[in-house]
């Protein structure tokens, strides 16, 4: 299967902008509570802001930023964690037809100081002093910037005291200029290959089509069985999928709570304090509880149970997937068993660090490998997988409700269409893919084909029409033999060891394929912890042995020629503040490669075991 389209589920938005749902949901259902706030602070709590509440909120920030000189079509940065005043401020910017620019709070002066010029904002809203220091560095050769609101500094209060004699017909009368073709967003790629990220021209057509389509396709997998419909959202909103994920609660009558820390420490408390309906989250954010969950079993003494509920949990989801479609006739009598036994002792306790009430979880941003899908579903946590990037406001493919197919991301969104060029690259169409680039008409031409994107993302329709994601075209590998190799699958199977963090292949013009690896520092701990090993040669040593082994098991699923032969351990796992991930945590491999190239010149200089390295010839 080549190509694969689906019929639209909704209407694209047809007059008006985002806003105007703030305002008409506050008419029809004024008392129904739209955000909770204040509970992501430690022992906080969650209190009730009702949806006239919030639309009086976003009424007097408005009104405050036409008194600070912002006027329509202006573009204003916002740099802040996730929130509730960053959706405020965004609504507010909506509501008098000014357009948001998103920036990564950890952001580099340089990364700032590119998007800042790159869009030429006239103001900015900062989270603290620390941004606001370096907006200040930066904002020099800006002709439009005006002003810096800070929201620690308390900046919401001193806009709504400012547009205090602001008419609201003035307000009313901006956001009836909005029109669904302007643009709402220029949100910047968090590309792993550009050398600076390209800003994305997203409209409330686009926001609003895919934000409409994903709620009103799959209510069921955001609902409680008590009927509840919430969501904490803790991924950053400089990310199109933080910022569709906040469109959506506003605009399809979600109750929206925000978690600024995606840290275990501050993130899992608050899921079990505010008990979200459904936790759309990273692929990162699910390995992570995965292993945590194991090295509490392994501390006290029953991984080998885990094991067996894992290995239970897989088989189970996978019975169910086939039955589903209709290849079996599901779990047998024995296995339902061993399923209900390890329900109370194991898969119970999965379910309550997502709050206990979620049956459905939502991953974005890189694919969610197989197995770890298969888990999850067989704790009760269906994990509906999808796949989209900036360029296609979020998302453009996701699981069918009730028919998941672990492993790849589904199908195609209602209304969009999927096609799979001669080299394998994927393309998209639909009313949810952006207009262009900002400032670069050569790459936008590039990349709009005749009304397809290409996403520069390489993979396959399967028979059902599901889409499986095999790569990056820019993340080929070609050997100085002229085997071209996708490595993704391959560093998948080393990121499996619950010991390694990342792994990236590289062998570009070399006779063989090598590896740079990161260790997980918890989960290096908990091993030390287990083992006794008080480091030092014995403790490299074994190191090295057990990175060995990951690396020779995934070598078992590929050809020789497409197999590690050497690889090396680097001190650190990768970071977003250091560069090498993006804000959803892949590997931006180029920086990777630059980085460590002399550490890549040593394994093929010097094959043999030496320092980090290893030899698997």
């Amino acid at each position: 299967m080549r190509e694969i389209s689906v019929p639209r589920l909704v209407e694209p938005l047809a007059a008006g902008g985002l806003a105007d749902e703030v305002f008409d949901r506050a008419r029809r259902e004024p008392d129904t509570v739209a955000m909770s706030l204040g509970g992501d602070r430690p022992g906080g709590v969650w209190v009730p802001l009702t949806a006239a509440g919030f639309r009086d909120e976003v009424m007097g920030v408005a009104k405050g930023l036409l008194a600070g000189g912002i006027r329509f079509g202006d573009r204003v940065a916002l740099m802040s964690r996730t929130r509730y005043e960053w959706t405020l401020f965004a609504f507010a910017l909506w509501t008098v037809g000014a357009r948001v620019v998103p920036v990564y709070p950890t952001s580099s002066t340089d990364q700032v100081r590119w998007i800042l010029r790159d869009t030429q904002v006239s103001a900015v809203v900062v989270e603290d002093e620390g941004h606001a220091m370096t907006v200040a560095a930066v904002c020099d050769g800006l002709p439009l910037f005006s002003r810096i609101w800070q929201l620690d500094a308390g900046c919401v209060e001193q806009l709504v005291a400012e547009g205090a004699q602001v008419p609201d017909e003035e307000v009313h009368r901006c956001r009836a200029a909005v029109r669904p073709e302007q643009i709402a967003a220029i949100v910047h790629t968090s590309g792993t290959t550009s050398p600076q990220p390209r800003g994305c021209l997203l409209t409330h057509r686009n926001l609003a089509y895919g934000t409409d389509t994903l709620v009103g396709g799959w209510g069921e997998v955001l609902t409680a069985e008590d009927g509840d419909r919430s969501l904490l959202t803790f991924l950053p909103m400089a990310h199109v999928c933080g910022l569709m994920i906040a469109v959506a609660a506003v605009r399809r009558g979600v109750r929206l709570a925000h978690q600024p820390d995606m840290r275990p420490g501050a993130l899992l408390p608050s899921l079990a304090s505010f008990r979200p309906s459904c936790v759309i989250a990273v692929p990162h954010v699910f390995e992570r509880i995965f292993r945590q969950a194991r090295r509490r079993a392994e501390l006290g003494g029953k991984a080998a149970v885990f094991d067996r509920a894992v290995s239970v949990a897989v088989r189970y989801a996978e019975a169910v997937e086939r039955e589903r479609h209709g290849e079996g006739t599901g779990p047998g009598a024995g296995l339902r068993m061993q399923h209900a036994l390890y329900d109370h002792t194991v898969y119970a306790r999965i379910r309550a660090v997502f709050g206990g009430r979620a049956r459905c979880a939502v991953s974005g941003g890189s694919t969610l490998r197989r197995r770890l899908g298969l888990f999850f579903a067989g704790a009760g946590i269906t994990v509906y997988d999808g796949y989209g990037l900036t360029e296609t406001s979020g998302g453009c493919a996701a699981q069918p409700p009730g028919a998941v197919k672990f492993g790849t991301v589904g199908k195609p969104l209602p209304g969009d269409s999927l096609h799979i060029a001669a080299d394998g690259e994927i393309w998209v169409r639909g009313d949810n893919v952006f207009l262009g680039y900002l400032n670069d008409v050569r790459a936008s031409r590039t990349a709009l084909r005749g009304g397809w994107f290409g996403t520069g993302d390489l993979g396959f329709l399967d028979d059902d029409g599901y889409l499986v994601i095999t790569g990056r075209k820019n993340d080929l590998i070609v050997t100085s033999t002229g085997r071209t190799v996708a490595p993704l699958a391959l560093e998948e199977r080393v990121r499996d060891d619950p010991l390694v963090s990342q792994c990236v292949v590289v062998g570009d013009d070399q006779p063989c394929l090598a590896a740079l690896i990161t260790l997980d520092p918890a989960a290096v701990a908990h091993w030390r912890k287990l083992t006794g090993q008080g480091g030092g040669d014995g403790e490299d040593t074994a190191l090295r042995a057990m990175v060995q082994r990951a690396v020779v098991r995934a070598n078992s699923g590929v050809s020789p020629a497409e197999s590690i032969r050497a690889f090396h351990i680097l001190p650190a796992e990768f970071t977003v503040g250091g560069g090498l991930l993006t804000p959803s945590f892949k590997v931006r491999r180029g920086a990777v490669v630059e980085a460590f190239a002399a550490e890549i010149e040593a394994m093929y200089a010097a094959p043999r075991p030496s320092g980090g390295s290893a030899s698997l010839v």
